[in-house]
């Protein structure tokens, strides 16, 4: 145990420290945008932030990954706030928390197995371009100044790991972000900068309730927007540690992210904050400064609070041209290039999913819809494709008066007509045999079309054997089937 919390906590102090510094900075403006899209005031979205980075860090399964305010849960939360106000929305944190425990324990994590690997290049990509789009306002109608400071921006993001000695010491982002500042500030070029985003708070978060009646009617208010919370903060945060697990070669315990992740809202909730989740761009960000364990999570949360509420008059000069470079870096860090170069030579079925997720996601701003499209667009084709490996040998005894249908394959809602249309009910014999050792049974309309076949077959063949079921097929054909129970069959066919 303690050698699991000295790695997790103490094995990296100086970059965590570092990465998390960047990671605060980064995440100011962020939290102030999502809080004007939820329609609440910016220290809502920056307290959440504080809240649940620190929160996670202790709770999180995964290290070195940042949760926070996201844009994906201000979207859900609009109509709440427009129609019931901040305290509605504050309830409805609380309880997406305890949803998020709930599902954590029902193992929802597993459904992740069902994500396919062009859906999670799809999330990416389509995640790298929101994260490029949302800069576009700061660099849209405005002075040759601001594009000259991002431009330099990437420079020394870019070219700073190469400087001897230093450049591999010091994150290149914090660099930008602390060289523009200085560099504005003393030259006077009159750029858009963190103040002009909204008014930062001068006080520390206090514990608070949400002042509502505890009734029902409240509960069927804020019931459908926690559970869609609840739903769409775990999916986002499955799919950035399932990437950050890929960039880190390590593991994370989902189980235990839920879980933390609906401790961590439970705990913004009580004061004052919105409901929020993993971020994949801060992740990176992180990630990429050279954060690796909880510490950098915990800094970030921190330090960002410790830099809104005491330092304001500081991180309100630091000029939006800096962030939008360091953004622009991160978007192009996401973005899966190889997808593009292998568009040529991975199956067409594949492309569409990816495409799917990226258009869907890109086209809404939704997240979980983007995914839950691509995850619906892979399961269909793989029911498709299966389904072409279900066959059947037609065999005959020597009089031809036995007729062997040898069915191999997967029989399911896809192939159960396939099924059904191979017999010929037409044909008259002693005997059919429907053999089934190759085939498995998987769902009850696969059991309708066996009962369906046998039932017909009966009118013109008096002897039906089916030989051959696996142990998994007879429990379910033994259950649902009816083939075999004349009184079954009478209720059926009696009504014909």
């Amino acid at each position: 145990m303690y050698q699991t919390i000295k790695n997790e906590w103490f094995s990296n102090i100086r970059a965590d420290i570092l990465s998390g510094l960047v990671v605060a900075l980064a995440l100011i403006p962020e939290a102030i945008a999502f809080s004007i899209i939820a329609g609440v005031d910016p220290k809502v979205g920056l307290y959440a932030s504080f809240c649940i980075a620190v929160v996670i860090a202790f709770v999180g399964g995964r290290s070195g990954m940042i949760s926070a305010a996201t844009g994906a849960m201000a979207l859900v939360m609009v109509t709440l706030v427009k129609e019931h106000g901040l305290q509605y929305l504050l309830a409805a944190t609380i309880l997406t928390g305890f949803f998020q425990i709930i599902l954590a324990y029902l193992e929802i994590a597993k459904l992740m197995s069902f994500v396919a690997r062009a859906v999670v290049i799809g999330f990416v990509n389509a995640l790298a371009i929101l994260i490029f789009m949302a800069q576009l306002p700061e660099l849209t109608n405005v002075t040759w100044h601001v594009y000259a400071l991002t431009a330099v921006g990437l420079g020394i993001i870019y070219l700073f790991p190469y400087v001897p000695k230093i450049g591999k010491v010091l994150p290149s982002p914090l660099v930008t972000i602390v060289v523009l500042t200085i560099f504005v500030y003393f030259i006077g070029w009159d750029v858009r900068n963190v103040g002009d985003m909204g008014q930062l708070p001068d006080t520390l978060p206090i514990f608070l309730l949400p002042e509502i009646p505890l009734n029902f009617e409240t509960l069927k208010i804020i019931f459908p927007y926690s559970f869609a919370l609840a739903i769409v903060g775990l999916l986002e945060s499955f799919m950035t540690a399932t990437i950050i697990d890929d960039l880190t070669d390590t593991k994370s315990d989902k189980k235990v992210e839920a879980r933390g992740q609906g401790i961590a809202n439970i705990a913004s909730g009580c004061i004052g904050g919105m409901a929020g989740c993993a971020m994949i761009g801060q992740s990176i960000i992180n990630i990429k400064s050279g954060g690796r364990g909880r510490l950098s999570t915990f800094i970030a949360g921190f330090l960002l609070l410790i830099m809104v509420v005491f330092l304001s008059d500081i991180i309100s000069i630091i000029p939006m041209a800096a962030l939008v470079a360091v953004m622009i870096m991160v978007s192009i860090g996401t973005f899966d290039w190889s997808s593009i170069k292998n568009l040529k030579t991975l199956p067409l079925s594949t492309n569409i999913v990816m495409l799917s997720t990226v258009g869907v996601t890109v086209y809404t701003h939704n997240l979980a819809l983007g995914v839950i499209t691509g995850v619906l667009f892979a399961s269909l084709f793989f029911a498709n494709k299966i389904s072409h490996f279900m066959y059947c040998d037609i065999n005959y005894n020597e009089d031809k008066s036995i007729k062997t249908y040898k069915f191999v394959g997967q029989v399911f809602f896809n192939s159960a007509d396939k099924f059904y249309e191979i017999i010929d009910f037409k044909e008259v014999l002693d005997k059919v045999i429907i053999d089934v050792s190759r085939a498995h049974f998987w769902d009850v309309t696969a059991v309708y079309a066996l009962d369906k076949s046998v039932i017909k077959l009966k009118k013109e063949v008096k002897n039906v054997e089916i030989f051959g079921q696996n142990e998994a097929s007879k429990t379910i054909i033994d259950r649902f089937g009816i083939h075999d129970k004349p009184d079954e069959i009478e209720k059926v066919m009696g009504g014909h």
